[in-house]
């Protein structure tokens, strides 16, 4: 399974939905705190092509975006694709 980058914040209800899917589909997601590390939100809103919201998320070296956008994908039956090695 490919590595998961997910920047969030704890307090953040789309965030723990993306992180409930993902554990769902059996990933190993590694979150970034903005809240606890500010310094961080710069570097995702440059990664994230100029997305400030959270969560953000990479599958691999793709960003998939947020917690709709995961959704979505899944939805469509590319999630688990996206996830495989």
């Amino acid at each position: 399974m490919k590595n998961v980058l997910m920047y969030m914040k704890p307090t953040c209800p789309y965030c723990q939905r993306a992180a409930e899917l993902l554990d769902d589909k059996g990933a190993v997601v590694e979150s970034i705190n903005i809240s606890k590390f500010p310094e961080r939100r710069d570097e995702m809103i440059a990664r994230a092509g100029g997305r400030s919201t959270v969560p953000q998320i990479f599958i691999g070296g793709t960003h998939v975006g947020g917690c709709d956008d995961l959704y979505a994908l899944d939805e469509q039956g590319k999630l688990d694709a996206l996830l495989a090695d």
